[in-house]
């Protein structure tokens, strides 16, 4: 078994937690995990991107081969074209449709999503509308790693019991709030794969 999987995103969108939410569920698996991030300027709207490797073997690197990652996760649709090069063929792109414009040239979105749209192994969904219709519009990074969690070899109950450690602290309403845009997530994926 193994996912080597691109997290791409722009700061403040919550990439570090779904990275923090599949290792956390990767450990408990007893699976081997290896993560890398690069920040950038993620204070003032840059882009956030993070490696994560997961195996049931030692992982020698934590940085993933240009071209062998299996699947992208993305909280923003134009980064999520940045790292298409990363991409193995047959490799999975879950992207979120709702743009951060943070430069001044943004392409229009029907471009970007049509770029998406041309991959087999796609997922493309509003998260932002998702999160905000269950009452949490913070909670879109869920609603997109619920979307991906069909796609990695995590048992789904794993990355749920990650979501109750990790946010915890905040309460008992934020938990199911994440738990629930995970759950919305997944539906969204299962209905339309």
């Amino acid at each position: 078994m193994k996912n080597d999987i691109i997290l791409a995103g722009v700061g403040g969108q919550g990439i570090l937690s779904i990275a923090t939410i599949i290792g956390s569920a990767a450990v408990k698996a007893d699976l081997f995990v290896k993560q890398a991030e690069v920040h950038g300027m993620s204070q003032r709207g840059g882009d956030v991107q993070s490696h994560l490797r997961l195996s049931n073997r030692e992982i020698a690197s934590d940085l993933i081969p240009f071209g062998k990652a299996d699947m992208i996760i993305a909280v923003e649709p134009m980064e999520s074209l940045r790292y298409l090069p990363m991409l193995k063929p047959g490799g999975w792109l879950i992207s979120n449709i709702n743009p951060f414009i943070n430069i001044p040239n943004y392409p229009p979105i029907e471009t970007v999503i049509a770029e998406i749209e041309k991959f087999d192994c796609h997922i493309a969904l509003d998260a932002d509308k998702i999160a905000t219709e269950l009452g949490s519009p913070r909670s879109a990074n869920m609603v997109i790693l619920g979307a991906a969690s069909p796609f990695i070899d995590i048992p789904y109950s794993e990355l749920q019991d990650a979501i109750r450690a990790v946010f915890g602290r905040k309460g008992e309403e934020v938990v199911n709030m994440n738990l629930a845009a995970l759950e919305k997530g997944r539906e969204f994926t299962e209905l339309n794969k």
